[in-house]
């Protein structure tokens, strides 16, 4: 499932303010998104913008509505939840509430 440009341009735009060398590359039947070489989210296809979360930060983001990307994979139907949450949707049209999950992401790290 490719990434429309469309979507790709705008999640661009809405990470635009975090202050960092914002990098993508497709991977996962989506797009992978580093600041500065660090992954902190993922476009998944028509999922949307997923920020890179666990513990304390997935938490967070459970708690702001965020919900788990689920991928499913194809061989066998069996669900595996992935360590990426949605962007909650007040951060969708918030630039900086969405560069706040980002910095929080990239402050986690792994």
């Amino acid at each position: 499932m490719a990434v429309a440009k469309a979507d790709l341009a705008a999640a661009l735009d809405l990470f635009a303010g975090l202050g960092a060398e914002i990098t993508h590359r497709a991977m996962m039947g989506g797009e992978i998104l580093y600041a500065d070489g660090q992954i902190f989210a993922a476009i998944m296809g028509d999922a949307g913008v997923h920020i890179r979360a666990k513990g304390a930060l997935a938490e967070r983001l459970e708690e702001a509505g965020a919900t788990q990307f689920i991928w499913v994979r194809p061989s066998d139907g069996r669900a595996m939840p992935m360590g990426y949450w949605s962007l909650p949707e007040d951060a969708l049209d918030a630039p900086e509430e969405a560069c706040d999950w980002a910095k929080s992401a990239l402050e986690a790290g792994d």
